[in-house]
């Protein structure tokens, strides 16, 4: 059993040291980044040792299929089960994850749940539920989710109207406070949709977590991500991992991230940055390529202002996209501190490419509000 995961995180201490030791599972553990000395290093691992259960985020799997979409097969390794925690994970991604890591033979769990809900609170039995790319399935046994519109109103199961993700009923694993500001317990997670202060009655408080999410027919839910990370382009509000899911349909396509711009006309509009699979170059076409998707699958509203093709994304040492940096860059604001990143080189490279551009073009932004620079300031930091 191999759980790749930082061990400060959740995952790390639940599915690397209590989990596995409570079930005496032999376990793997790795330091380091897992792309060194190259991409293949995991799959060298699993092969050594006889892993068949492996457990990782969406961040890493981006990582291995930008840097060694082709490692996997090299290696004599056999996976009965993966799972996929922490984040929204791509279709396009999932696909990978099962056609080359797992070679279409591992079943996999994409997993959805909070580091405040001491478990899984939505995901596919491993074999015995059908698995789907990019849904993390319906909710666990005894969670009852839910999905509310601004109004509080069910959004029913098959609708194209994203909503957001709650929890009707309480579970044993749910965390009781935060430690001393019992306030704000209430606000963050309980407030938003209670309509009497003063009710002991459960079914009044549902849980708000925090997420956007679509109910497909079948119950299965889609989870969009943070409901902070959403872009809202003239009324319409456009979910980051929506639109990054749909540029990385595009072959040539490794990374994405999606970014608000200030615009005069519709408020908000959407930039995506893009870094391609190795051997592939930046062109025009590419461009054209990641408009085309998106238009396509999302609409016409959500065609992106600009496509940027960058060498590489802004990233912490744990390998997440630090959007805020590339949004300060695309609105000629402060990207902010980037002490904590892992090639803090690249913001210079990007910024010089993406404003030398933008002045070539005229698109020179107004001077911004302080609520606007707070905005951009704030962007993608729920991640």
């Amino acid at each position: 059993y191999w759980c790749f995961a930082d061990i400060g995180w959740i995952t790390g201490h639940s599915y690397i040291v209590y989990g596995p030791l409570a079930l005496a599972a032999t376990s793997v553990m790795y330091e380091g980044v897992p792309t060194y000395p190259d991409a293949g290093r995991p799959w060298r691992i699993a092969e050594r040792l006889g892993v068949n259960i492996f457990h990782t985020a969406p961040t890493t799997i981006r990582m291995l299929r930008k840097l060694g979409p082709d490692e996997p097969k090299k290696y004599n390794y056999h996976f009965k089960h993966m799972t996929t925690v922490g984040e929204p994970i791509e279709p396009e991604v999932w696909r990978w994850y099962y056609n080359s890591v797992g070679k279409r033979e591992a079943a996999i769990v994409d997993t959805w749940w909070q580091t405040e809900n001491g478990g899984f609170l939505g995901s596919t039995l491993p074999a015995l539920q059908p698995m789907k790319p990019g849904s993390c399935g319906p909710g666990v046994l005894g969670i009852f989710p839910v999905i509310l519109d601004e109004d509080g109103k069910p959004v029913p199961k098959g609708s194209t109207k994203a909503g957001n993700i709650c929890i009707r009923n309480p579970w044993p694993g749910i965390f009781q406070t935060i430690y001393g500001d019992p306030d704000r317990f209430v606000s963050t997670y309980y407030q938003k949709y209670n309509k009497n202060k003063n009710s002991k009655d459960w079914h009044d408080w549902p849980y708000f977590a925090g997420d956007g999410a679509l109910q497909a027919e079948d119950g299965y839910f889609r989870i969009l991500g943070r409901v902070d990370d959403v872009i809202n382009v003239a009324g319409h509000r456009l979910g980051t991992k929506e639109l990054e899911s749909a540029a990385l349909t595009v072959d040539e396509v490794a990374e994405a991230a999606a970014v608000p711009v200030i615009d005069e006309v519709r408020g908000r509009a959407v930039e995506m940055y893009v870094a391609l699979k190795p051997g592939q170059k930046p062109s025009k076409q590419i461009e054209e390529k990641v408009s085309g998707a998106i238009d396509n699958l999302i609409g016409k509203v959500a065609r992106p202002k600009s496509v940027w093709i960058v060498p590489d994304m802004p990233k912490t040492r744990s390998g997440k996209i630090m959007r805020r940096v590339i949004a300060g860059i695309s609105n000629f604001t402060s990207p902010g501190d980037i002490t904590t990143l892992a090639n803090p080189e690249i913001v210079e490279t990007i910024r010089q490419k993406v404003q030398a551009e933008k002045v070539k073009r005229g698109e020179l932004p107004r001077e911004l509000s302080p609520q606007e620079l707070e905005e951009i300031k704030k962007f993608g930091q729920a991640e």
